[in-house]
């Protein structure tokens, strides 16, 4: 489920991000090989690390299926928060209440977070995936739409090897390359695993306690702010400026506050934070703030539908309430949406990917044009939108 990032494999790995892509699978190998002994790898743990790899095909697949981030909110949240992950999370949160105190005092993050995480990545470590973690890698970058993603990645698993935390033939995962019950890649795991039962090794396939402070760890390399919010649900008065919402538009709390944004539930953070109103599905729908540790979500997966839903789960499983869903205004299916993103990029604006995708990109474009046809500027594309487009 996560997307990757190329933040996430800098530094020891990045020396041979331009390399090359494509080309016979068999040469692209052999290239691997030689690069990895350049830096230093003896020849026996390359030949041993490397023997009998193949592509895969259905890992190019999986990643040209990405669909269900085509859904919205509203529908993409009712899918991934079901009951079986609500009961096991509320049952893990007890089971393992003595790891989510440790985390929280040492990294101040609330249990929430990563039981969240925990659910959507691998319904708690029940489904970690059973594609070979090294296949997948090569194959992805073999293929050259990311190679500068998937390839330091290699070196990365190459030093887990070394290291006796990796297995060639027998280490499986997602089809991404990702790896155990929060589906970590091998540079990221090189970072921030931690041996949390105490027991010398690093498993994230079979420790909780390894996993949930690996986590914790991880979020707090991202810049996670201790004991502070990350998404709250919020009232919005009907008469507010839509053109100041949105991700890219951060005020001080106490001029949301003073704008006469109020908490759905409760109150609203105190103290001298920045915050952004995110309307997932437009004025009509359901409201929140997103703090600065929201940031830190999008550094986690770079899917906003993903990431709103995981920031929610987290505060739901904290004690908010079910998000008031509301009645909002219809919005594109995935061929009208690629249809306004080529619109909005014959106009000037930066899209990304011509995908289908609601993303933060397209989100912000949609405003700007909002704003120049005297729409509602809330950032939610509509079939209106795109007729007068």
């Amino acid at each position: 489920m996560r997307l990757l990032l190329l933040a996430f494999i800098l530094g020891a790995y990045s020396t041979v991000a331009n390399a090359n892509c494509g080309g016979k699978f068999d040469d692209f190998v052999t290239t691997l090989k030689q690069e990895a002994q350049t830096m230093g790898h003896h020849k026996n743990l390359v030949d041993n690390f490397f023997f009998d790899v193949k592509q895969n095909p259905k890992v190019l697949k999986a990643d040209q299926n990405q669909n269900i981030l085509q859904q919205d909110f509203i529908k993409f949240s009712q899918s991934l928060i079901s009951d079986y992950r609500i009961s096991h999370a509320k049952i893990n949160a007890i089971k393992y209440k003595s790891i989510f105190s440790r985390i929280e005092k040492e990294f101040g993050i609330p249990n929430g977070v990563l039981l969240a995480f925990w659910a959507f990545e691998t319904d708690f470590g029940v489904n970690q995936g059973n594609f070979n973690t090294l296949n997948s890698l090569l194959t992805l970058a073999h293929d050259c739409r990311r190679p500068k993603l998937f390839r330091p990645q290699i070196f990365a698993a190459l030093t887990l090897f070394k290291q006796n935390q990796f297995d060639p033939p027998h280490t499986k995962g997602a089809w991404a390359g990702e790896i155990g019950m929060i589906q970590m890649l091998p540079a990221d795991i090189i970072r921030n695993g931690t041996d949390g039962d105490g027991d010398g090794v690093v498993d994230l396939q079979n420790s909780v306690p390894d996993t949930l402070i690996t986590g914790a760890k991880m979020l707090s390399t991202l810049g996670w702010q201790a004991n502070a919010p990350w998404l709250q649900e919020i009232l919005i008065p009907k008469n507010l400026d839509w053109n100041k919402t949105g991700l890219y538009n951060s005020m001080p709390l106490s001029a949301w506050k003073a704008l006469g944004v109020e908490a759905r539930s409760g109150e609203l953070f105190e103290g001298p934070t920045q915050a952004s109103v995110l309307l997932p599905v437009g004025r009509n729908g359901p409201a929140f703030l997103t703090y600065p540790n929201f940031d830190v979500y999008l550094k986690w997966n770079q899917s906003l539908v993903y990431v709103t839903t995981a920031a929610y789960f987290a505060s739901y499983l904290n004690g908010s309430p079910i998000y008031n869903s509301n009645t909002p205004d219809v919005g594109l299916n995935e061929y009208e949406m690629r249809v306004l993103q080529k619109k909005l990029v014959t106009r000037g604006h930066d899209v990304g990917k011509i995908d289908g995708i609601l993303g933060a990109k397209t989100r912000s474009a949609v405003q700007r044009e909002q704003l120049l046809l005297k729409m509602p500027a809330d950032a939610w594309p509509t079939p209106e939108l795109l007729n007068r487009l």
